[in-house]
């Protein structure tokens, strides 16, 4: 019987890609993690030495840098853990609205995306790892406010139980998705082509992806035309 001659080309640019995609997230991630941790470090010192001194809202500030830094540093150490290949998990009561919101509003703040609203009312508390989650939100509102249609950004987070899952589907109002690359959207270093549009790595999805199955779940494309697109995220409720 003959063999397929197309299938060991296509296991090798599989492993290729995924091997590209580990060197670029522990390279990144790596780099990353001294100034993080300086950032954070020197905050601390400026709120040991002038607490007394600044107003509420620069103490507010400063607290915030320090906040955020630390939670870059989780992110990176996360993505690291991911390019080892044993992504570390720690579960934790989260509050997906709250999630949610800090996740939209750090994202619009970064692209003065102003004329963005977000319809989110209502989201429960779930169990699951925040930092993962969180990094996978983000990607999928960032694609929501990059690739917008002619009309201000809208995107909506709903969740309902399945059995014994969690459904929680983002929807957005942007250009939707060609069918033509609904297939590749989940592959590595594959951006939708956009005229305009900042180019990344092309990971966004890919890393939202990896970092749901370990958290036992999954993503998938529901739901795409001209009117937006609705992702719908999977996970265990234990």
């Amino acid at each position: 019987m003959s063999s397929n001659p197309t299938r060991p080309q296509e296991t090798n640019v599989a492993g290729d890609s995924e091997e590209r995609i580990k060197r670029f997230l522990a390279t990144a991630s790596h780099d990353l993690q001294s100034p993080l941790r300086h950032i954070a470090m020197y905050a601390e010192l400026l709120l040991d030495d002038l607490e007394e001194t600044l107003d509420g809202e620069q103490l507010q500030s400063l607290r915030m840098i320090m906040e955020k830094a630390q939670v870059a540093q989780r992110l990176t150490k996360a993505l690291m853990s991911l390019a080892g290949g044993t992504p570390q998990v720690t579960p934790e009561e989260v509050d997906l609205q709250a999630l949610a919101e800090n996740v939209w509003g750090e994202l619009t703040d970064e692209t003065a995306t102003h004329d963005a609203t977000l319809e989110s009312q209502g989201l429960p508390s779930i169990r699951t790892d925040p930092a993962l989650l969180g990094l996978a939100l983000r990607h999928l509102l960032t694609n929501a406010l990059i690739y917008r249609s002619e009309a201000p950004p809208h995107v909506g987070i709903a969740a309902e139980r399945e059995g014994t899952d969690w459904l929680i589907r983002i929807s957005d109002n942007g250009m939707g998705i060609d069918p033509a690359y609904r297939e590749r959207i989940f592959e590595p270093f594959w951006k939708l082509p956009k005229e305009g549009a900042v180019q990344g790595a092309g990971l966004g999805l890919t890393t939202a992806r990896e970092f749901l199955t370990a958290l036992g779940g999954d993503i998938g494309l529901e739901h795409s035309d001209a009117s937006g697109s609705r992702f719908v995220i999977r996970l265990p409720i234990a």
